[in-house]
């Protein structure tokens, strides 16, 4: 028994332009497409619903390449920065959670931007603790790889000036050699160890309310990276596996297993137990460097802005390439975290060197900068590129203040790689942007900030089926599900994003509205919009 959908534009995605008049599906499967009075003749008894489109745009249902979809839920139910407009905005909404919480009580907040402010003065310790002195206070920055903290928060984590940088990570210091409680890249691990553990309650909470928000938004999956950061893999599973099979709030989770929580996902049976359609764990995580915002990505020649430093390698080469090897010999796919080109070099190395298990392939995640011969060694190799759309519009124009003339460098490249055969998969890394897949988009079609006429490299503009594919087809086949997922075909999954506005025939800009009206996961509906089912 099973539904036919008619009465709109289904675009199969398959092919640009290629539109079908219905589809018949069956147990979350697509059993057929073609004409409407074709189908619901030949199907006659076994239709139990059909489904009105009511003139709307069906597309394949976005997935979500890249994001952090426990992180995402963590943002309502932690101090939000994002909307902050400067220190003293950030210091203000410091102060008052201070006065709401009791004594002693950590403060965690998180978004905070200074690229975005008119001053970029950063929230240091001495003004935390003016603030709140009271309360262990821990804001994340926005690329999350940069924590602000209060003397109590140091305190707690029993740092001090005779503290180390450990490796892979910076504590700075003011001019007088004291601490500011600046914390860049694994420095942030010797104050996040101290806070306090998350319930099991707390982390399904926030993949609900991720999911709920995920379906408005259009997403039927998204490909998370969550279990090495609340405290145990095994109850971060556990999360999953209540909420999208117990709560059936249905979406296609696929888990990369960051390298810290392999040994305890291999002693959890690889999560077998908690297998199904709807849950699926995929390659090893790694990060190779860090983020622009920080310079603290990894690039082949030093900062513009400041010409100290070319970054930091989160690990060391032969650490990196035992992690690979690691992997390998677990049979696993690798998805390397490098934004820098330095990174991307370091990564495609090693990769080479201990090639990808027949039948799966490795993940260059973000590769925000990279060189033409990196992406030639890219197309001879069985990797996706992971990138960020959204990146362009948050990032230009003072990522270019980072990096200087570009001279051989390609800077947020995403035409370049598919003109050059580099399968690339749209995501957000969501909570770091917001989780929209049609403002991904958007900026990977106008190379614009929303609303906003200066383009940033014209030239690498996608076209809006290259930019649709990204979130569709391109994310189906960074995770091997390219024969199942990402089209609107026969024996394919029946997981739809029905719009109001035809993003094939309008202005890009329509994107920006409020146009998803309905979301279907494994054949049912979802998200409706003016309410969720």
């Amino acid at each position: 028994m099973g539904t036919l959908w008619k009465g709109g534009t289904i675009y199969t995605m398959k092919r640009e332009h290629e539109a079908v008049e219905a589809v018949y599906t069956e147990g979350g499967t697509i059993v057929e497409t073609g004409g409407a009075d074709e189908l619901e003749a030949k199907y006659r008894g076994r239709i139990v619903e059909v489904t009105d489109l009511k003139g709307g745009v069906m597309l394949p249902g976005f997935v979500d390449s890249h994001m952090h979809l426990i992180g995402h839920g963590e943002t309502f139910l932690k101090l939000q920065l994002g909307g902050c407009s400067s220190r003293e905005d950030v210091l203000e909404a410091v102060k008052k959670q201070a006065s709401a919480l009791p004594k002693g009580m950590w403060i965690i907040g998180e978004g905070w931007n200074e690229n975005e402010w008119s001053k970029g003065d950063l929230p240091e310790r001495r003004l935390l603790d003016a603030v709140a002195p009271d309360h262990p206070v821990l804001l994340r920055r926005v690329c999350r790889h940069v924590i602000a903290v209060n003397t109590a928060a140091l305190r707690a984590a029993r740092v001090d000036e005779d503290t180390p940088s450990p490796a892979g990570g910076v504590l700075e210091t003011d001019e007088k050699g004291r601490l500011n409680g600046i914390l860049k890249e694994q420095a942030q691990d010797l104050v996040l160890r101290v806070l306090p553990g998350p319930t099991d309650e707390y982390l399904e909470a926030a993949l609900t309310a991720a999911i709920e928000v995920c379906w408005a938004k259009g997403l039927t999956g998204g490909h998370t990276e969550d279990l090495s950061y609340y405290g145990s893999c095994r109850r971060t599973m556990h999360a999953f596996h209540t909420v999208i099979h117990g709560r059936k709030k249905h979406f296609r989770a696929h888990l990369l297993v960051h390298h810290l929580a392999l040994d305890e996902w291999l002693a959890e049976g690889k999560g077998e137990a908690i297998l199904s359609p709807l849950l699926e764990f995929g390659a090893m995580k790694l990060f190779a460097d860090g983020a622009l915002g920080g310079r603290t990505a990894l690039l082949s020649r030093p900062y513009a802005d400041d010409p100290s430093t070319t970054g930091v390698a989160v690990h060391a080469e032969h650490e990196l390439e035992q992690l690979i090897a690691k992997a390998r010999g677990l049979g696993m796919a690798v998805a390397a975290h490098a934004i820098g080109d330095g990174a991307a070099d370091l990564v495609l190395t090693y990769l080479e060197k201990h090639p990808c298990p027949n039948g799966k392939r490795d993940r260059l995640i973000h590769g925000q900068i990279l060189r033409p011969e990196l992406i030639e060694r890219m197309k001879r190799m069985p990797v996706a590129a992971d990138i960020q759309p959204s990146f362009v519009a948050s990032d230009f124009p003072w990522v270019m203040e980072r990096i200087g003339d570009p001279k051989d460098l390609l800077v947020y490249a995403w035409k370049t790689m598919l003109s050059r055969g580099v399968p690339c998969a749209g995501g957000s890394d969501a909570p770091i942007e917001k989780v929209s897949p049609l403002e991904g988009i958007h900026a990977a079609v106008t190379r614009t900030q929303p609303y906003r006429n200066t383009v940033y490299g014209a030239e690498e503009r996608l076209r809006m089926y290259e930019a649709v594919s990204l979130y569709t087809k391109g994310s189906a086949y960074a995770c091997g599900h390219e024969s199942d997922r990402g089209v609107i075909e026969k024996g394919y999954a029946a997981d739809f994003t029905i719009l109001g506005s035809d993003p094939f025939l309008e202005n890009p800009d329509a994107l920006l509205g409020n146009i998803v009206r309905m979301t279907v996961v494994n054949g049912n509906v979802v998200y409706e919009a003016g309410g969720s089912k």
